[in-house]
């Protein structure tokens, strides 16, 4: 055991206390699988990150990001906090604006030249969700099929069950209470505001894999509804997204699309917390 650098923050809001918290250990070199596990449950967040040296010339660092049960390949709001924790300790990229992450699924870049940092979404897989799954999310909450308004399964990392409903009261209006992980994972709603409002969709993720009944503010699964929808020609301008409104937090996703290089940035402030040092 030794003394290392440790960072709390919350990411995507601007607010602290009311985004998705993310413990990040600093210095992880040198630890085991079983100790950043052990230490991921005990913190008890959604996620916590372990920054160290990359393993390719081509990034700035490298993170693995555990759950309170189970490594991930790729999360957004761990890489959103894990970045803006990685330049607070006084790490520096390479490229002037431009942090590369190394996690599970290869590199991932985060524009940080502007007021809000912003990562670029991965290649997502989308496919159609199988019916015996839609069956199965719609009769445990009780949804109403005339409510629906497009289905996927997507997968960019995570994989998510993702309904799109006829607007945002639909989305806030689910019990998220009555599905639950494992036997439901990463379902996904998504419903429009009605215009003029603050934020143009309302996005939920409950059933997630840490166990919690809902998650508070989900970078991947928005990252993949992004990609789904400008993909699609459903989105074509930047979109304000909300979310973690039904548990008490004030989630803020800022999406666009470049039209010149064709990628998905999905952003979102990040607050530090809690600076020091821990045993582990």
């Amino acid at each position: 055991m030794r003394q290392r650098r440790f960072i709390q923050c919350d990411v995507f809001t601007s607010v602290p206390t009311r985004g998705n918290g993310l413990a990040v250990v600093v210095d992880g070199e040198g630890l085991s699988d079983q100790e950043m596990q052990a230490f991921a449950a005990w913190t008890n967040l959604a996620e916590t990150t372990f920054l160290m040296s990359p393993t390719t010339e081509e990034a700035d660092y490298k993170v693995r990001i555990f759950t309170p049960k189970r490594e991930m390949l790729f999360a957004g709001h761990p890489t959103l906090g894990s970045c803006a924790s990685w330049l607070r300790a006084g790490g520096k990229p390479r490229t002037e604006g431009l942090v590369k992450q190394e996690c599970g699924v290869g590199i991932v870049d985060v524009d940080v030249s502007g007021a809000v940092p912003a990562f670029a979404a991965p290649k997502t897989t989308i496919a159609p969700l199988p019916p015996e799954k839609l069956d199965a999310i719609t009769s445990a909450l009780g949804l109403s099929r005339d409510r629906i308004v497009r289905t996927a399964e997507l997968a960019n990392g995570p994989v998510w069950q993702v309904l799109e409903l006829a607007s945002a009261a639909d989305v806030l209006a689910a019990d998220s209470g009555k599905v639950r992980y494992p036997e439901y994972l990463g379902v996904g709603l998504i419903g429009a505001h009605p215009p003029g409002a603050e934020c143009q969709f309302e996005v939920r993720n409950i059933a997630p894999s840490s166990g919690m009944s809902e998650d508070p503010i989900t970078g991947s699964l928005n990252a993949a509804i992004a990609m789904w929808m400008y993909g699609a020609g459903y989105w074509r301008d930047p979109v304000t997204v909300a979310q973690g409104t039904c548990i008490g937090r004030q989630g803020r996703l800022f999406i666009r699309r470049d039209d010149n290089t064709g990628i998905v940035w999905v952003g979102g402030q990040t607050c530090i917390l809690i600076e020091g040092t821990l045993t582990l």
